[in-house]
């Protein structure tokens, strides 16, 4: 059983899902295409996932890294969890490429390569926006000229 609550930001509303294991999923409502295919049996939002996750994301709007991480329940491929691991680490105001990311995966798997367009067939799949931050990920490294990921969600 899947519990939904909708989240007001300050960018727009927000639907937000979780079962009892975690946090699955967080779109805004203009972005619905995984939420369009929601479970029938889901019920409004009562679990205390779903409080946990609010308060983070009332930190992370009031423009703080929050210091506690909201239980998450996420799936997919071991590749897709590797990306998204790598996502997490991604310290708060910073950024990384998609290259950076297929070169770290690369030296996991003791591989000669990987593919950053497969890397960013991942982090599109990635159903917990800002909290496995995928707004970090840029094509190429930043220049003096770019602006902070985090600075835009403010």
């Amino acid at each position: 059983m899947y519990d939904t609550t909708h989240y007001d930001s300050p960018l727009g509303s927000i639907l937000l899902e979780a079962d009892e294991k975690g946090l699955s999923g967080l779109w805004f409502d203009e972005e619905k295409s995984d939420a369009l295919c929601l479970p029938p049996e889901h019920r409004k939002g009562t679990l205390p996932v779903l409080d946990k996750t609010k308060r983070w994301l009332d930190i992370y709007f009031a423009g703080h890294a929050p210091d506690f991480m909201p239980p998450l329940h996420i799936t997919g491929s071991s590749f897709q969890m590797a990306v998204w691991d790598i996502l997490r680490e991604i310290p708060y105001g910073e950024t990384t490429t998609y290259g950076a990311i297929a070169k770290k995966i690369a030296n996991q798997k003791n591989l000669k390569q990987m593919s950053a367009q497969a890397v960013g067939g991942a982090v599109g799949r990635n159903k917990i926006s800002i909290i496995i931050p995928c707004h970090r990920v840029i094509g190429k490294a930043p220049t003096e000229s770019a602006v902070v990921m985090d600075e835009n969600f403010r």
